[in-house]
């Protein structure tokens, strides 16, 4: 899938904030974290955890695996911490007016 699609409006989402959205058929975690905006799968490299129902520290970049806390950098999808070693997939996303359009990145 190399399009842009429309997931959601910026009104949905706080900042900071996250929302899990559809985009074909991957589950993506979208972030709003000081006035930027970011895709990761939603899945921890770990033992495929939620990373959208994890905690959001918008100061550090992070998002936090809520099974055993594993840390992923938000901009990048880095793994940060144990016990997850390899990076989630991390996405691309534009805002046009007040639409949320993500574009996966195969990998």
């Amino acid at each position: 899938m190399s399009d842009f699609v429309l997931v959601a409006k910026t009104s949905e989402i706080p900042d900071p904030g996250q929302l899990l959205v559809e985009v074909g058929e991957r589950l993506v975690v979208l972030i709003h974290a000081a006035g930027h905006w970011y895709a990761l799968d939603d899945i921890c490299t770990h033992d495929g955890g939620p990373l959208s129902e994890g905690p959001l520290d918008a100061q550090s970049g992070t998002i936090v695996c809520p099974r055993h806390g594993a840390k992923f950098d938000i901009r990048t999808g880095a793994a940060l911490t144990m016990p997850a070693t390899k990076p989630t997939m991390a996405h691309e996303v534009k805002i046009d007016g007040d639409q949320i359009f993500v574009r996966l990145r195969d990998g």
